[in-house]
């Protein structure tokens, strides 16, 4: 009978815990700069191993992670001068307690690969699912790193890129050196969750949202009025910048490497 994704509340040593300062959505002056946050419960930032050089190491239990919507796997390297170390990687679905998962850095032939095994792009097959991957070789892992997410690969398209479809839904192409973990991203039933009540919300650091027609003009561009109204006006945001769909975004620079973008 295979191991569920049972999460654990043992940690053990806290040495990949970091203590995490909480800003309110205050700047170093006070002033909010970032409305609805506050309060909360007390956490702690997990260190996540994205380098993955280790070579191999076997999975001991599952725990949550209240800055991410995934899962975090802990792993027991053992390594070559007889010492253990523990480290935290994204655990994907359908890995196990006591899997062992493997890092390869270089091309391979006829290789097998599990979920949770990290390698280059030149490894993987067309068709697989792959999360925690790298825009540029032997950067920090950037794609597909929340709750159910995965990038897919197309094919490879060339000696050097293969073509890669994102979670947003774009094609792009990426260095065959880029590394990857094999699999898709754990909980991803994540927004399916329930918050249930106001106060389970207030834990997670989130503060109540006053709507804008519900304020005063002092307050809010939409705010004022006899009874309800809709302001006469597009919807803007509190600062009198459009929302709701109009774009807000700059006008960048054409990227070669993005071969199709998505519908949204």
């Amino acid at each position: 009978m295979p191991y569920l994704m049972k999460l654990t509340k043992f940690h053990g040593k806290n040495t990949l815990f970091r203590t995490k300062i909480k800003k309110g959505g205050r700047n170093n002056l006070g002033r909010i700069t970032v409305r609805h946050q506050g309060g909360g419960h007390k956490q702690s930032f997990r260190i996540i191993n994205w380098s993955r050089k280790e070579k191999d190491g076997i999975v001991t239990n599952f725990e949550y992670d209240p800055n991410r919507t995934a899962y975090l796997a802990k792993i027991f390297h053992t390594l070559e001068n007889n010492s253990s170390n523990f480290s935290y990687i994204l655990a994907p679905k359908g890995i196990n307690i006591f899997d062992k998962i493997k890092t390869i850095l270089e091309q391979s032939k006829n290789i097998y690969l599990a979920p949770g095994d990290f390698t280059i792009l030149a490894n993987f097959e067309s068709g697989d699912l792959l999360h925690s991957l790298e825009n540029v070789p032997n950067n920090k892992t950037i794609y597909a790193r929340a709750a159910g997410t995965f990038c897919q690969v197309l094919q490879h398209s060339s000696l050097k890129y293969a073509k890669i479809r994102l979670p947003s839904g774009n094609q792009r192409l990426i260095s065959l050196k880029s590394k990857a973990t094999l699999g898709v991203v754990s909980n991803d039933k994540h927004n399916q969750k329930i918050i249930g009540k106001a106060g389970r919300s207030r834990w997670l650091n989130i503060r109540p949202t006053v709507r804008g027609v519900a304020m005063n003009p002092v307050d809010h561009p939409h705010g004022g009025g006899q009874g309800k109204t809709k302001g006469g006006r597009p919807s803007v945001t509190p600062y009198s910048w459009p929302t709701k769909g109009q774009p807000t975004r700059n006008k960048r620079k054409k990227n070669n490497f993005i071969i199709k973008k998505s519908k949204k």
